[in-house]
């Protein structure tokens, strides 16, 4: 009962923050004729989770984050980089939409995509296109007011993944390996 709340929880944030990423960033959805922040967030959330757009072939969990924040993606980044956060954090559930007693989850796994949101968000502030265009807008200021909406659901993500490793590890006795960060910030393996 526990991780279903945690799946329901996580994949109304990721909803949330696809809303927002679109409403920021309207030339992504304007990619897909015809598309609407619904009907892009209807695509990205099917549950078990849909194959990718032609352009995200073979490319799922951190690939797909990677793929859209490349300087000269074609593609909707928003999608690339909401489809690959939803499949990766659909890894940490092994590829599950409801969970049942039995079902064995892995600590490290919640705790690897803690840390990859948390890569993804300096990812987010670091990376720009090939005209020098930051890839997608996040956070803004506003005058002298920041907006930190994102960072806000970014942290709850990071928070809900932590707080099940915890609870997974606490539940097996196993501990949870820390990894060292190193200069890179390269994603961390989820779903091994």
């Amino acid at each position: 009962m526990v991780s279903d709340i945690y799946i329901e929880q996580t994949r109304t944030l990721l909803k949330t923050l696809t809303r927002k990423l679109y409403k920021m960033n309207p030339g992504e959805l304007a990619k897909t004729p015809g598309a609407t922040i619904s009907s892009r967030i209807s695509d990205i959330f099917k549950c078990p989770a849909p194959p990718p757009e032609p352009d995200l072939i073979n490319r799922r969990s951190t690939h797909a984050m990677l793929a859209g924040l490349e300087p000269d993606y074609k593609g909707d980044r928003v999608y690339a980089v909401m489809y690959g956060l939803f499949t990766m954090l659909h890894m940490a559930y092994n590829n599950k939409c409801r969970l049942f007693m039995l079902d064995f989850l892995s600590s490290q796994n919640f705790y690897n995509s803690a840390r990859n949101i948390e890569i993804l968000v300096w990812r987010l502030k670091t990376r720009h296109t090939s005209t020098g265009r930051v890839c997608l807008i996040t956070n803004t200021l506003e005058g002298d007011i920041p907006n930190l909406s994102f960072e806000r659901i970014f942290g709850k993500l990071i928070v809900l993944s932590d707080t099940m490793a915890l609870i997974i590890a606490e539940r097996g006795d196993r501990f949870v390996k820390q990894a060292v960060h190193i200069a890179s910030m390269s994603f961390l393996p989820v779903g091994l």
